[in-house]
């Protein structure tokens, strides 16, 4: 078994079934949130995992939400007037570093991706009962870090929520997004 399975179904989803899981995944109150990581080239596989994870938790009687950051990013560049063509023609135009720039903006000031995040949880979401997933991080490479994702939801997430981040653990609290880009080691959440 490889060392991200044997993490998840042996470690995150005993957490997971819990009756209130948010003191297991994270040592702070306001944050019950943890990053689950894994090699950015299993992507795949970890879809199917996760979704036969997200089964389970149903079957004991856990509401799963699963947000996609792929389709956070596509509905931020919807509501900017900036579709997948204009994106391309953006990138002819300007270079990749200015359109990346750009796409940052985006989601940091006009349509702050955490914000785009809380919006697609119940608002009757109670933390003995919901689990949300967040999956698709890779789809953010390279024009956004999730680095400060889970730290922007303070405050706006009270459920346990996990994100699943495509990168390599550099040290105890640092991870290298999609195991290429410099390690950050600023992680408050549990790191699975």
């Amino acid at each position: 078994m490889s060392d991200w399975r044997t993490r998840l179904t042996q470690r995150l989803e005993p957490d997971l079934r819990l009756a209130d899981p948010r003191t297991q995944i994270s040592a702070y109150h306001d944050m019950p949130y943890a990053i689950f990581h894994y090699p950015p080239e299993d992507e795949f596989v970890v879809r199917q995992e996760t979704s036969l994870l997200k089964t389970r938790l149903e079957q004991i009687g856990k509401r799963m939400t699963v947000i996609s950051l792929a389709d956070c990013l596509a509905e931020a560049l919807d509501a900017e007037g900036m579709g997948p063509d204009i994106l391309v023609e953006t990138e002819a135009s300007v270079g990749l570093d200015a359109t990346v720039e750009t796409v940052f903006e985006i989601l940091s000031e006009y349509q702050p991706l955490d914000d785009l995040v809380a919006r697609h949880v119940p608002e009757d979401a109670e933390p003995q009962r919901d689990v949300v997933f967040i999956v698709r991080a890779g789809a953010l490479f390279p024009l956004y870090r999730t680095s400060a994702l889970l730290e922007q939801l303070k405050g706006k997430l009270h459920v346990p929520a996990i994100l699943f981040y495509p990168g390599l653990l550099d040290g105890a609290a640092g991870l290298r997004f999609m195991g290429v880009l410099d390690a950050e080691h600023n992680y408050r959440p549990k790191i699975y």
